[in-house]
């Protein structure tokens, strides 16, 4: 059974950065799909990207794209959202989750492991 924690999350001024970390077990990153969700408070978990088990990265919300970078270290079985330029409606609690396809889905129904999540908060 997979297991996923992810930390390095915390409170930052905008325009500021944070590299959050996802580390798993039970899995194998090269045979999985792995995301990044965020869910805000009164709002739907919402997908932030995610890496298929072909490498392949995607960006689910325009606002995300040029300012966050998905990456892996196969050999830490740890996974990485690099975010830039953070700004206040980037708040939320940041989840990676696993899905068994080996494909990637911006649904949170199609994936079948989470971590416990990790507050991000984008404040002066």
């Amino acid at each position: 059974q997979a297991q996923l924690v992810e930390s390095g999350g915390g409170l930052v001024q905008p325009g500021g950065s944070l590299r959050l970390s996802c580390s798993t077990s039970g899995v194998i990153l090269d045979d999985i799909a792995i995301a990044w969700f965020r869910q805000a408070p009164g709002r739907a978990r919402e997908g932030v990207s995610c890496r298929s088990a072909s490498g392949s990265t995607t960006y689910y919300p325009n606002s995300v794209k040029g300012r966050f970078t998905m990456s892996r270290d196969n050999a830490k079985n740890t996974v990485y959202l690099q975010m830039n330029s953070l700004k206040a409606d980037d708040t939320a609690v940041y989840y990676c989750a696993v899905t068994i396809l080996r494909y990637c889905s911006g649904s949170a129904d199609d994936y079948d492991y989470w971590g416990q999540g990790t507050q991000v908060t984008v404040s002066s």
